[in-house]
Parts: C-alpha cells; structure tokens; sequence
C-alpha cells in the first residue's frame, strides 16, 4: 500500500490554500471534496505522470 501525497490547491470559491491528500495507486482519479475553509464542494481531478508526480485540477463544482 502507497503512502498519500500531499498536494497545495486553491479553493475556486474563496480563494485559500488547501493542503489535499492524494493516492498515487489510483493513476486517475475524480472526486469532490468540500472545502476545509467555506464548506463549498470542490470537484478534484487528479492525474499522475510516469514519475508519479501528482498533477491536480480544482473547479467549481457547478462549472
């Protein structure tokens, strides 16, 4: 079993930085996450590349 990632995003809706955990074992991955600041639901998408370096997408939910 892999260890989480961290990961810095920025919320679509108030702007903070949040601090995500992401797993390298699932190559692609989309899910929604609330925000740990104003409680909206951000929609994650997640990618890894060859040297399982985490490449994230944070969007509005409703976009």
């Amino acid at each position: 079993m892999s260890a989480l990632d961290s990961v810095l995003i920025q919320c679509p809706y108030c702007w903070e930085t949040l601090d995500i955990s992401v797993d390298p074992s699932v190559p692609e991955q989309e899910y929604v996450e609330d925000c740990q600041v104003c409680c909206q639901p951000i929609l994650l998408r997640v990618t890894f590349d060859d040297n399982l370096t985490p490449q994230v997408e944070a969007r509005a939910e409703n976009e």
